[in-house]
């Protein structure tokens, strides 16, 4: 489906949005900053874009996703490990929001607030889900659940090293995420060592024929 030209302009509102979220905090004046800026009616653009912080938060985040899949298209994925992919799809996302980076702290701090948790967490499955996806996944069973419940606990850990990264180029941010991804990457090594072991599997027959004629 097209976009309605509401929709459009929030879209297009979305990342200048969080970028004056800087300075202008999550409201309003964001929002008239950013339209004033594009050329957009005011009046217009606090009808097309949320009003509550947490919505306008996740309007923001629906950009950055947006910004995501034009940054890094299919083919130049194509070219990668699938770990590589998705460590390209996180870095890509955390220089887009860069320059909204003090928004984003603010932004963590609304999504925290008890009332707003539901919400965060739906926004960090549908980014990590998001990722998986561009990245190739087709996963339809208990791997579909799991890679973005894994993928939505190192986003949200690397987000709270990035926000508060000074390191040149952000390098620490970078080496957090590799270690994080490295660890990941060993335990399904091991998970998949184990199931690939007959002689590892639990087997009841075998459990019950030990009871009934234990070793000598």
């Amino acid at each position: 489906m097209e976009d309605t030209p509401l929709t459009a302009i929030r879209r297009s509102l979305a990342l200048p949005v969080g970028d004056n979220a800087v300075f202008d905090g999550w409201n309003d004046a964001a929002v008239v900053s950013a339209a004033t800026a594009l050329g957009i009616d005011p009046a217009v653009a606090r009808l097309a874009f949320p009003k509550k912080p947490a919505d306008m938060i996740a309007a923001y985040v629906a950009g950055v996703d947006d910004a995501l899949l034009a940054a890094v298209p299919p083919e130049t994925l194509a070219t990668l490990r699938v770990p590589a992919r998705i460590r390209m799809l996180l870095l890509t996302r955390l220089d887009i929001m860069s320059p909204a980076r003090e928004a984003v702290r603010r932004a963590l701090a609304i999504l925290a607030q008890p009332q707003n948790i539901p919400a965060a967490a739906r926004l960090g499955w549908h980014s990590a889900d998001l990722m998986w996806r561009a990245a190739g996944d087709t996963a339809t069973d208990f791997n579909h659940y799991s890679k973005r419940a894994i993928l939505s606990s190192i986003y949200a850990a690397t987000l709270l090293v990035w926000i508060d990264d000074d390191s040149e180029g952000q390098a620490d941010t970078a080496a957090f995420l590799d270690r994080r991804l490295a660890g990941v990457a060993r335990f399904e090594k091991a998970k998949a060592n184990w199931a690939g072991s007959s002689e590892r599997r639990p087997s009841i027959a075998r459990f019950v024929g030990r009871l009934r004629y234990p070793p000598s």
